[in-house]
């Protein structure tokens, strides 16, 4: 296989040039996936972010009709998985699924282990670290984000409210967006980049290989049939279309030839 120039010239640059696209390939797609992440983490933030400021004068007033209102709309929402809001200490208080009412959350569960891995919970996280990736009962991806509900001033002085100043966490809102989007754009990201890969291992190594064709080895292989004829037809012709390096051995292998033919000379001169 590696007996000729060519398949040792070629063969080596082909593959390096090979690892070298699927490298870069990788490296693009592992980037781009996580600032598509980054920016689904983002959204899932500011959609939390919504729902608190949206309830929070509902909170305010006590008003739980109200309430469980925006928390059932937001639950019908098509990519939204869950929606829930729960007390400090786990209890579900309100949430767009009525099976999961008046339930405890699982502490050790995804997303809770981050704030409970000590024996004193975290008081705050960031965007990043209140987020979770999973798959739920129905198989589905699923991002979620929890975000903590502060007791405020407004909370612990209004008349309709029990909170003391001194508790500073009231309750935690989970909401969980559907993945499937996300999935679908990645895997039409992950095609579109193999066929481009494809396409520029095609086109980069058969530009690589014609270049290595015409400048190395079709000049090697008139070297090879120039110094293959005798010895009368080398002396008497020049090499064809080349310049370089290859017309430069050519010239040297000419002037060897007729060296040796001179040498040959004189032995049979003196020899007579």
């Amino acid at each position: 296989m590696f007996s000729s120039v060519n398949s040792r010239a070629i063969v080596p640059v082909a593959c390096a040039v090979t690892g070298f696209v699927i490298a870069c390939c990788v490296l693009l797609y592992a980037f781009v996936k996580a600032d598509l992440v980054t920016g689904e983490i983002q959204h899932a933030a500011d959609l939390t972010d919504t729902v608190v400021k949206s309830t929070r004068y509902a909170m305010l007033k006590s008003d739980r009709e109200t309430l469980r209102n925006i928390i059932g709309s937001i639950g019908e929402q098509q990519q939204v998985e869950h929606v829930r809001i729960f007390n400090k200490k786990g209890l579900i208080m309100f949430s767009e699924d009525d099976q999961e009412l008046h339930r405890f959350i699982d502490k050790t569960a995804a997303g809770c282990s981050e704030c409970h891995a000590g024996t004193e919970p975290k008081r705050s996280l960031g965007t990043m670290a209140q987020a979770r990736q999973f798959t739920n009962a129905e198989g589905h991806a699923v991002l979620a984000i929890t975000a903590p509900i502060y007791n405020e001033p407004e909370c612990y002085t209004a008349d309709c409210h029990f909170h003391s100043a001194d508790q500073s966490l009231l309750g935690t809102l989970d909401i969980g967006v559907s993945q499937a989007p996300l999935m679908r754009t990645l895997s039409q990201l992950k095609m579109r980049m193999i066929v481009f890969s494809g396409m520029v291992l095609i086109l980069t190594v058969g530009a690589v290989c014609a270049l290595l064709y015409r400048q190395v080895f079709l000049p090697i292989q008139k070297l090879v049939d120039f110094t293959s004829r005798d010895d009368d037809a080398i002396l008497d012709s020049s090499f064809p279309e080349a310049s370089g390096e290859i017309a430069h051995l050519a010239g040297a292998f000419q002037r060897m030839v007729k060296r040796v033919r001179e040498l040959e000379g004189r032995q049979d001169r003196n020899s007579g």
